[in-house]
């Protein structure tokens, strides 16, 4: 028994990733006229599906919508008890259905024709009444089910998911959709937190504990315990560039080295070679800069500003873990 299963398993396994590499010959122009289709679309995009095919429908309008195409899903049995309403012109829909058969999709084909909406289809059978409605049909045939009875959709619902994952990042990389555009439409969650930029959670304007080197140490100190980021301060030039930093750590070496600890300003105190990370940054590289030189805060620049060294926020390693960016 116990052979049995797990050789079954391993055909499942075997079946299934077949069924997906068999795919790469699929990456035609007819792919990519989906893809522009979709990327020239006015309004959204609408899946559709029923069964098996309606749950990979969910994910996938989930997925375009998180990679910056809207994208809802519509029920077919509930479609014509109002739910047509979700469309309009401009939308394009995408109906997975492997025979191409269902007749819950009649409702939404139907309408589809008569709105005279774009209509892309996921199926096996081009022939079919699916296939013979759409402007462009995407094959996701397969050789066989991996259900041993060749019934249970196995191979065929993970070859429509892999196709449609495929068909969202091609769509992703023809709108350009960034690293950082994730932060937009995914706020929540670890991937949120690991696509927070620097200027997201930086402190400015008046938290900055700002200095310039004539400043005396006293008044350097006094600086530094008030301001919201605590524990060091920015010398500025006369331009208000950054040309300097003064940390605790400089404060309590004076203060063993010194007989005057607070004689003295702060050009004699400061290094002059501050560390800094760009407002545009990801948050995780600040953590991952203080990491590597040991240090609690960065001075934060903007290099697209006509002044890019001068400071506009500040950033320190309390601010990163309230931001859960590790």
């Amino acid at each position: 028994m116990k052979e049995q299963v797990l050789k079954q398993a391993i055909e499942v396994l075997e079946i299934e990733a077949d069924a997906i590499f068999n795919l790469k010959s699929r990456i035609n122009d007819q792919f990519y006229h989906a893809v522009e289709l979709i990327f020239q679309c006015q309004g959204k995009l609408v899946v559709t599906g029923m069964g098996k095919s309606g749950h990979i429908g969910r994910k996938l309008a989930s997925t375009f919508a998180s990679t910056g195409t809207p994208a809802v899903f519509l029920h077919p049995a509930e479609s014509a008890h109002g739910d047509l309403g979700i469309l309009s012109t401009g939308d394009v829909v995408l109906a997975i259905s492997y025979g191409g058969e269902s007749r819950e999709l009649a409702t939404v084909l139907h309408y589809v024709a008569r709105k005279g909406l774009t209509l892309i289809a996921m199926t096996s059978k081009a022939e079919s009444t699916l296939g013979k409605a759409a402007q462009v049909i995407l094959d996701i045939s397969v050789k066989k089910e991996a259900c041993p009875h060749n019934l249970a959709p196995t191979a065929s619902s993970t070859a429509t998911l892999a196709f449609g994952d495929a068909l969202a990042m091609g769509v992703l990389v023809a709108k350009g959709f960034a690293p950082s555009d994730f932060a937009e439409v995914h706020p929540g969650g670890s991937l949120g937190a690991k696509l927070v930029r620097v200027a997201d959670i930086m402190h400015k304007g008046d938290a900055l504990p700002l200095v310039n080197p004539t400043t005396s140490i006293k008044e350097i100190v006094g600086n530094m315990t008030h301001k919201d980021v605590r524990g060091t301060a920015g010398v500025l030039n006369s331009n208000g560039e950054l040309i300097g930093v003064i940390t605790d750590g400089d404060i309590r070496r004076r203060l063993e080295k010194s007989q005057d600890p607070l004689a003295g300003t702060a050009v004699d105190l400061m290094n002059s070679n501050p560390k800094t990370i760009d407002q545009n940054e990801l948050a995780e590289k600040a953590l991952f800069l203080m990491e590597q030189m040991r240090i609690q805060t960065l001075f934060v620049l903007d290099s697209r500003s006509t002044s890019p060294k001068k400071p506009v926020g500040i950033v320190n390693f309390h601010d990163l873990f309230a931001a859960k960016v590790r």
